[in-house]
């Protein structure tokens, strides 16, 4: 099938690429990028044959909200725009209101994958019309892995499954990394990199992850040319606000949310105060800044 990429970043010109290794005829448009293939959103409109698909894939906010936009007023009744950004699942509903009140189809479309969906394919969480699946569906199936796509339900579904992905994700991370901590602590002279590829070969923690640390421990054991500074993209806090509009208990994903801030300091206010009050009802030593 045809369709347009806009957004050629790590993840958009990598979908390109696997689209046309599978023989799709991919139009991609950036503002930046030299890998372009049309000059303009115009000329991208233009040259789609109906009914369109048009694929964000820009940051989420104010990019997206102006992508989609730009691509509403171009774009006509029965073609098709999808946000497979990380964008919130409210602004996604919000959107859809807007789009499909000018007859056009508007898709959200959770994306996971990273760097290494090129050749691995790409865990696709749509939310939207049947109709509107249906017709990016080849596609789909092309850059996902069997059984790696899916329409999860209504406007908003997708990128709420893939918020709460994500949420999952933060807390796999802070587990592997406090165990691996431990290990790196103990008396004990432990090859990391072994023990990652141990775990890896049958035990109940085994996972892409672990095999992703197994690459870095290989590369750098002791992790000398990495800082403990870990951001993040925003879905982990709403996955936590959610889960308190909900009601629903999630003590691991809130506390590797907090842990992530606490990466971030240089020296913890907090730290400090709780140091001075410690000198203060028990003497004990500071350490002097």
């Amino acid at each position: 099938m045809q369709l347009g990429i806009v957004g050629l970043g790590r993840m958009g010109s990598n979908m390109a690429e696997r689209l046309r290794r599978h023989g799709h005829e991919v139009l991609g448009y950036s503002r930046t990028s030299p890998d372009r293939d049309v000059q303009s959103l115009d000329e991208l409109v233009q040259r789609l044959s109906r009914p369109r698909v048009a694929w964000a894939m820009v940051p989420a906010g104010d990019p997206t909200e102006l992508v989609i936009s730009d691509l509403l007023a171009r774009m006509e009744p029965g073609d098709l725009i999808i946000d497979g950004g990380n964008s919130n699942f409210h602004d996604s509903q919000r959107r859809a209101k807007i789009v499909e009140e000018k007859g056009v189809y508007f898709m959200d479309i959770g994306t996971s994958g990273g760097i290494w969906g090129l050749e691995r394919g790409y865990c696709l969480m749509a939310g939207g019309k049947p109709e509107a699946f249906a017709l990016v569906e080849p596609a789909l199936k092309d850059l996902a892995p069997p059984q790696g796509y899916a329409l999860v339900g209504p406007h908003g579904a997708g990128h709420f499954v893939k918020m709460v992905h994500n949420g999952i994700e933060y807390g796999m991370l802070q587990a592997y990394g406090e165990g691996f901590e431990l290990l790196q602590a103990s008396e004990f002279p432990l090859d990391l990199e072994r023990i990652a590829t141990l775990w890896n070969q049958g035990s109940v923690v085994q996972s892409w992850l672990l095999q992703l640390a197994e690459r870095a421990f290989a590369a750098d054991p002791e992790l000398k040319d990495v800082r403990g500074y870990v951001e993040d993209s925003g879905e982990g806090r709403w996955t936590v606000l959610e889960a308190v509009n909900l009601g629903v208990p999630a003590p691991v994903i809130s506390a590797s949310l907090f842990a992530r801030f606490v990466s971030r300091q240089e020296d913890s206010f907090a730290m400090k105060v709780i140091a001075a009050l410690r000198r203060e009802f028990g003497g004990h030593r500071v350490l002097e800044s």
